[in-house]
């Protein structure tokens, strides 16, 4: 059977409803859950907040909103992860329920707000012996919860034992608000740039790690950029950068990475050919390659690479947990713990350092161009990692647009 015009358009919204997949979970989960002793095997993740997004009116477990606010909040957020028997590495176990079950759950145990006094307080409580710093920047398209969480699990997984510092940005939380996350971003590079002019000038602080996620990485070489024109160099103390599936234009970072003069941190790029989000990324960015998904073995880029002594690891070949690979660097338990235990403590690695599985199979780029929809593109869309954490807001503005595609169609064929 051909379907054509708007009938097609409408068909499009019930796949792209299909792909959603809205999967339920309980709301407001950084509500701290009444206290109970957590099983044997079970962790906790202590980490400072550090965020430009504005309080939420409600005293909800949102907490913060998408919204932007003028100045920083401190937040203090303990997170419990489940015994290694009951998860699997690189998965964040939502509850489906409250209160949840520390047991099989991510389970939130405290969230506070923080003054700048009791930043020495925490560092001093939960740094390594060698009191290092991990500072995470999420990408497009998270919730502050949804960032939480997955920085907890990237922390625990990792098995680091830096301070975490989650830096987080106002996301609008949609597959719809790729330009106001991205000018969100970039209303917070002076805000990263003074956490981590903080932590590298703390004498108490080691070393500071710094990664960010997919259009985190545009916040966060912005900030450095400005940090090295700020002062005439990176903080000595900023040793490692890593960029995990960097949403960023290939000419702005050689741009912006030549403007910070040498000595340079050490960086390394996580990149995967096979990347869908990217691939879409690409093509709204009117086809200039994306950093995240470049082949770092083929030229020019592997000149540049060497001649910049970046470090390119090819992930292309890693099984990843979402659809779209672009969550690879957090999902794939080989890659988180190499990034805990190489990469954070500041080791080269290469490819070689990595046993690589099969590639993940799914649905492939070129099906938006088939369905010629702005639904089909809904679906493909630049989107960080669509967990649950996402796919309700999702689902609700998929159905919105089908819903509106179905009552065009019905017009323009008089049913």
């Amino acid at each position: 059977m051909t379907v054509h015009g708007p009938a097609r358009i409408a068909l499009a919204g019930t796949l792209a409803l299909a792909l959603c997949g809205c999967g339920g979970r309980a709301e407001n989960v950084l509500v701290p859950t009444p206290s109970s002793a957590p099983p044997p095997g079970a962790s906790k993740i202590d980490m400072l907040v550090v965020t430009t997004r504005e309080r939420t009116e409600t005293p909800t477990g949102e907490i913060y909103s998408g919204a932007r606010a003028m100045d920083r909040s401190l937040f203090n957020l303990v997170v419990s992860i489940p015994p290694a028997q009951a998860r699997k590495v690189g998965t964040v176990q939502w509850p489906k329920s409250l209160p949840a079950d520390p047991a099989t759950d991510f389970v939130t145990l405290k969230a506070k707000d923080m003054d700048k006094a009791g930043v020495m307080t925490w560092f001093r409580t939960v740094a390594g012996p060698k009191r290092n710093v991990l500072i995470f920047v999420h990408g497009f398209n998270n919730t502050f919860e949804a960032a939480a969480y997955r920085f907890a699990q990237i922390a625990h997984d990792s098995g680091t034992d830096a301070a975490p510092i989650l830096f987080t940005w106002p996301s609008g939380g949609s597959v719809f608000d790729y330009l106001y996350d991205r000018e969100s971003g970039t209303m917070s590079r002076d805000a990263l740039e003074t956490l981590m002019t903080n932590a590298a000038t703390n004498p108490n602080v080691g070393e500071v790690t710094v990664m960010a996620h997919s259009m985190g990485n545009w916040v966060l070489i912005e900030a450095l950029r400005q940090m090295a024109i700020r002062r005439g160099s990176i903080y000595p103390k900023i040793r490692n950068v890593i960029m995990a599936a960097p949403d960023l234009d290939v000419d702005v970072f050689r741009s912006d990475f030549l403007a910070i003069p040498e000595p340079r941190p050490r960086i390394t790029v996580l990149v995967s050919r096979d990347d869908r989000a990217l691939a879409i990324s690409r093509r709204v960015a009117g086809g200039i390659d994306r950093l995240g998904s470049i082949d770092p073995d083929a030229e020019p880029y592997k000149s540049k690479l060497a001649a910049a002594e970046i470090v390119a690891i090819d992930l292309s070949k890693v099984e990843a947990g979402d659809s779209l690979n672009h969550g690879k660097f957090a999902e794939s338990p080989e890659v988180v713990k190499l990034i805990g235990s190489r990469l954070i403590a500041g080791q080269q690695v290469s490819d070689a350092d990595l046993t690589l599985g099969e590639r993940i199979a799914g649905a492939t780029v070129g099906a938006a161009a088939a369905v010629g929809s702005t639904v089909a593109a809904v679906a493909t869309a630049p989107v960080a990692i669509v967990d649950p954490a996402t796919r309700r807001s999702y689902g609700r503005q998929v159905r919105q647009i089908s819903q509106n595609a179905g009552e065009a169609a019905a017009s323009a064929t008089g049913r």
